[in-house]
Parts: structure tokens; sequence; C-alpha cells
């Protein structure tokens, strides 16, 4: 039995960079051994475990066959016999297939030193093709600052072409894509992630009508996305599982959005009733800090402290039939003492 660190904090290391996270893979071993070692099984697909103290995550070296469409279309092996050159030879790029063993001791059999030092994104082997999720993840991992100046070989690029033309990214399922660009969004460079999918013609799977990949203002991930809807005409990532969060601040911004430099009072009480100013007030003034909508954002902030300094509270004390009319005669004050 020998465990070795593999995969991207490997790769970070000899960047220079910390990583979040370590994986390894241990060779020789078994299921039983492992278990028998105190690691907790938490693979679904083939075996991962949990270190007892660290709790990171180990899995057994493991090879595996192209059986159908998609990211879970695989049937692994992950026997005693199973080297760790054999292991390797299953990851998507050649970065990330170097090993280090526990003296320090590096690994590499596809050359992914080389491709760091010359900073290029390499597949390991033709198999690349066979797992949709390598190019979407391809597009992540150009967000990391350490990664964003790598080129991607004219050899990928052609597996990343054929993946796209056999369709193979719509097999993914829609909690894989969301995940993948939930992760970029909360990246130093987003954008680039959009941009890579608008590149290799990957948007037309799930953001179809992607065409403007800005979305780097603001830090806050729910922002950026809202962001990015903003200048997509709020048309895009309708089919996936979006959070609330997510869903809100971009909600938000639409509305916020329609109000004009020298907006009318009828079109102000629209905002004031649809909008939840007061109890949004944090991600109000994050999202007018984004640049497309600079021209109001004094006016929504005094909207916002209009909104907070009003006493709504006496609305309890009026008639179910009178109440509506009471509620904009409040609003309306709101408006009038914008001047103030």
């Amino acid at each position: 039995m020998k465990i070795y660190e593999v995969g991207g904090a490997v790769r970070d290391a000899l960047l220079k960079t910390k990583a979040k996270d370590r994986d390894w893979v241990v060779v020789g071993s078994s299921p039983e051994e492992m278990i028998e070692k105190g690691f907790k099984p938490i693979g679904k697909d083939f075996p991962v475990f949990l270190h007892p103290s660290t709790k990171e995550e180990y899995a057994l070296a493991r090879t595996e066959r192209k059986t159908g469409h998609g990211y879970h279309g695989f049937n692994f092996y992950y026997g005693k016999e199973v080297t760790l050159e054999e292991d390797l030879s299953r990851r998507d790029f050649t970065i990330n297939a170097i090993a280090k063993d526990d003296s320090g001791r590096l690994i590499d059999p596809f050359n992914g030193i080389a491709d760091i030092k010359n900073k290029i994104f390499r597949h390991v082997s033709d198999a690349f093709s066979e797992d949709p999720l390598r190019a979407i993840r391809l597009a992540r991992f150009r967000t990391y600052d350490h990664l964003k100046d790598f080129v991607i070989s004219k050899e990928t690029k052609k597996l990343i072409n054929t993946i796209i033309d056999l369709g193979e990214i719509g097999t993914l399922s829609k909690n894989r894509i969301w995940a993948e660009t939930e992760r970029a969004l909360s990246s130093n460079n987003p954008s680039i992630y959009f941009e890579t999918l608008i590149e290799y013609e990957m948007h037309v799977f799930h953001f179809k009508d992607l065409k403007n990949s800005g979305c780097s203002s603001v830090n806050d991930p729910s922002i950026r996305w809202a962001e990015l809807q903003i200048n997509n005409s709020f048309l895009i990532g309708k089919d996936l599982p979006i959070p609330n969060s997510f869903i809100n601040a971009s909600q938000t911004l639409k509305a916020l959005s329609k109000i004009p430099a020298n907006p009318d009072e009828e079109c102000l009480l629209g905002i004031l009733k649809n909008v939840r100013l007061e109890r949004d007030e944090d991600l109000i003034k994050h999202l007018v800090c984004l640049p497309q909508i600079k021209e109001t954002k004094k006016l929504i902030l005094k909207l916002v402290e209009g909104m907070k300094n009003t006493d709504f509270s006496i609305l309890s004390k009026v008639s179910n039939e009178h109440i509506e009319e009471e509620k904009i005669k409040l609003l309306k004050q709101v408006i009038e003492n914008l001047d103030e």
C-alpha cells in the first residue's frame, strides 16, 4: 500500500500557490483495508475515503472505461494491481497528472512539469473527449490567477471541439453545470469562464443567450451573477438550479435597472411596491456599485433611506379595505421627501 499526493495541490505547489484542498491516491490497497485503517467510505461510483483525522479525500487507484454518455457514463476498476501511472493516465490535463510520494519525489509520466513551465493546458490522452465535464472544468480552471495565462494546446482544442460536436455537454446534469458555474463566480476572474464558454460554443447547451461575459465589477458571487444577467438582458440560465440568493439579486437588479435618471411618481411607486428596498438594503448597496446603474445610484440609495425611515407599522391599525390606499400615501411621502 503506497500513498501519493496528486492533482491540483501538486500543480499549485509547483506554481508556488497555496491549494485549498489536497487529494491523495492509494496504490495497492482495497476498500476492506482502507476501512480497517479507519478511513470512512464516501464514494458512490468508486472507492473514495475520508482520512480519519485530516478528513482529506483518499481514492483507490483506478482505471476507467467509457460505457455511456455524459459525466457518469463510465465503468471503473480499482483492483490492487492498478498502478500509479495507470491512475494518472485517466486524468484530464498533464498539469494535473503529477504525483508526489511521501519523500517529496515527483512522479511525472506525462510531462506535466514542462507544461507548467510553458503555461500549457494539454490533455493526458485522447480519452479526454470521453468526459464532457472536462471541457467545463477547463473553463473554470482558466479563472484562477495562477492559470489564467495558460494557453490551450492545438490538440486539446480539437478534442474540445469533438465534445461540442457530439453534443456531450448537453448530457451533463444541470446541477453539475451550476456547481462549476458557481465556483467560477467565486474565483478572481469569473468573466474568463464565460468567455471560454462562448469561445468554444459550450454556452449553447445551458447558456444559449450568453453574448456578454462581463461580470467582474464586484466580488460577491450573487452580484456577479446579477451583473452577467443584466449584460445579457436577463435571459440566461433559466433551466439551471440557481439558489434563491442569486435569483433575488438578479430580480432586484432587473427592477432597479428600470428606474430612469428622471423618473416620475408612477414609476417610483411601482418600484417601491415591488422591490424590498428596506429589507434588501445590503444587497442593494452592492448592486448600485455596478456600472450599469451608476446614473441612478444616488436616487436608489435615497429611496432605501426613505423606506427605512418611514413607519409602516401604522398600517396594522388600518382596516383591510383601506390598507392599500394608506400604503400608497406612505410611499408617496417617501417620494416627496427625495428632494429634501
